[in-house]
């Protein structure tokens, strides 16, 4: 795939498509011409190849990566312990696909003209402290909650389906409760094969519930760790708690610098409105994209608001009275609490 063009002194733009074992570099020059492509291994190796043949066509003033929090974030990492600036890229949109077509080559071009035009802007996040690690320790919890709501209704399903005596002693234990009961079944060795091998069955799934919610109790501590040491004041904040104050660190990043203004740590959250105005009409759509975690954090916060907090509640009353539904008074409030958030991201 090595594509080499043209040597140049002016400070050049690079894009990278990222995939598990190979990335495909291309290198541009300030006017969009393509100086040069080439693949390279994804280990340590191969990052220092890429560098060092990025750098041989001049100074590098950007480089865009797609995805820097997948299988680009080992060279987004190397690349900014180099001083480059990392921009994190999305995919090509689909009329350009449809015009150009689909290649490994194409897609690296189009990152690094992305990157040197301004349609790609966002500073890719640097993932190298406590956020993190909150990042990581909530992917492990939320696979946790996950599996033992799966484990829990199989429970149910097999008690429904049970003997009598078995069905009976499983009926109406509150889901609390139900996975201590489960564990706690003994099977009789020389019982009804059936009542012997639900019973097996269903404290197997009681133990591995017991052991989930034993594991989640150990990853809530550290998350809280975390979060209280990486930007404590943001628990202050009425209605943020240890959890919901994870998801708005993660999607902010450990160099919530890189968002220059509480406008645009909104638009990461996908609360800010965007203009659809046409002619005489002017008017304001709902933002469909943005970080959807980070944005149902904010309706948790809005809700608890709207539920306990006098202030929102006359808010609420108020914009009801003047003709909005609770969706879109919701949608308001979500923004101004992304307001409130900003200043409380941590700093590096």
């Amino acid at each position: 795939m090595a594509m080499t063009i043209v040597e140049s002194t002016r400070p050049v733009t690079g894009g990278v498509d990222t995939h598990a074992d190979v990335h495909v570099a291309a290198a541009v020059d300030a006017n969009g011409g393509v100086l040069g492509v080439e693949s390279f291994a994804t280990t340590p190796a191969g990052f220092a190849e890429l560098h060092g043949w990025l750098t041989d066509f001049g100074g590098v003033a950007r480089v865009g990566v797609e995805g820097t929090g997948a299988y680009g974030a080992g060279l987004a990492r190397f690349l900014r312990a180099r001083d480059l600036e990392v921009i994190e890229v999305d995919r090509p949109n689909r009329q350009l696909r449809r015009r150009a077509g689909k290649s490994d080559t194409i897609d690296a071009i189009e990152a690094a003209r992305a990157a040197l035009s301004g349609r790609a802007s966002g500073i890719a996040k640097s993932a190298d402290g406590d956020v993190e690690a909150i990042r990581v320790l909530l992917v492990a919890r939320r696979s946790s909650r996950d599996v033992r709501i799966k484990y829990l209704n199989q429970i149910r399903h097999l008690g429904f389906t049970a003997p009598d005596e078995l069905r009976e002693r499983l009926r109406g234990v509150p889901p609390e409760h139900l996975a201590r009961v489960a564990a706690s079944l003994r099977p009789a060795p020389r019982g009804a094969s059936v009542m012997r091998a639900m019973k097996l069955a269903i404290r197997t799934l009681g133990r591995r519930v017991l052991d989930l919610e034993a594991d989640s109790r150990r990853l809530d501590e550290s998350i809280e760790e975390l979060v209280k040491r990486t930007a404590p004041s943001l628990l202050g904040v009425y209605g943020v708690g240890t959890h919901t104050a994870a998801i708005l660190l993660v999607a902010a990043g450990d160099n919530p610098d890189r968002l220059k203004s509480e406008a645009a740590f909104a638009h990461l959250c996908g609360v800010a409105p965007l203009p659809a105005s046409s002619g005489k009409v002017v008017r304001h759509r709902l933002n469909p994209g943005g970080n959807r975690q980070a944005n149902h954090a904010l309706w948790r916060i809005v809700f608890t608001r709207m539920s306990s907090d006098e202030r929102t509640r006359k808010y609420v009353a108020r914009r009801l009275s003047e003709g909005l539904t609770t969706r879109e008074v919701m949608r308001v409030l979500k923004r101004y609490v992304a307001r409130e958030i900003y200043p409380h991201l941590a700093r590096t």
